[in-house]
């Protein structure tokens, strides 16, 4: 199923759409301000598992992430930062960035495994937002394609329904999708260390 929602100005009926198939545990592809992600509710095991399979990878070794719609929901699931990581994030966000921070107890364990960090987003996509907004809970998301990959299809919202149309329970469109990933930035120790650059600049640091 592919879903059209404008990032401006969303349908609700179909982002009602979207919602219902994610509250199912739903599988869905949604667009970000970077590439275009697999996606579930946070609360849902099977989604996971699905999204995993779909990476080819155990559920434990996924690059999940959070998409949250803001700070203020970030903050629920990540400890306490340091003013000068708040400040850069909030500086940065909404942006194509992703935060590796230190995770509260609202992170389940069976989504972190042993891990005690968890990557967290807050992208920049009118889309993306109002699901996440009116879900009222962060998704968890996973890029389409491999970080050593980049290939046509993640760009296309049609050629992503081409071909994982049969796999997932709706593809979001929300307009032609980046072929770069999110900045990854550490924020766990005692600097803050880019992991990966991506389509959000580092220059500033």
């Amino acid at each position: 199923m592919l879903v059209r929602l404008h990032p401006d100005n969303p349908d609700p009926r179909r982002l009602k759409q979207v919602l219902d198939v994610l509250e199912r545990d739903g599988v869905v592809v949604v667009p970000t301000d970077t590439v275009y992600s697999f996606a579930c509710r946070l609360g849902s095991t099977k989604g996971l598992e699905r999204i995993a399979r779909l990476k080819g990878v155990k559920p434990e070794k996924a690059p999940f992430s959070l998409a949250c719609a803001d700070l203020s929901q970030l903050s629920v699931y990540s400890k306490p930062v340091t003013n000068d990581v708040f400040k850069l994030m909030r500086r940065v966000l909404p942006g194509p960035y992703t935060f590796i921070l230190t995770a509260t107890t609202q992170v389940p364990k069976w989504f972190r495994g042993n891990k005690k960090t968890i990557g967290i987003r807050v992208p920049d996509h009118g889309s993306l937002q109002a699901i996440v907004q009116a879900l009222g809970s962060p998704l968890v998301v996973s890029s389409v394609h491999d970080e050593d990959d980049v290939v046509e299809y993640t760009t296309d919202p049609e050629l992503i329904a081409e071909r994982f149309g049969q796999q997932v329970d709706a593809v979001v469109d929300g307009g032609l999708g980046a072929l770069e990933g999110s900045t990854v930035i550490d924020c766990t120790g005692r600097t803050i260390d880019v992991i990966r650059e991506g389509l959000g600049p580092v220059d500033f640091l």
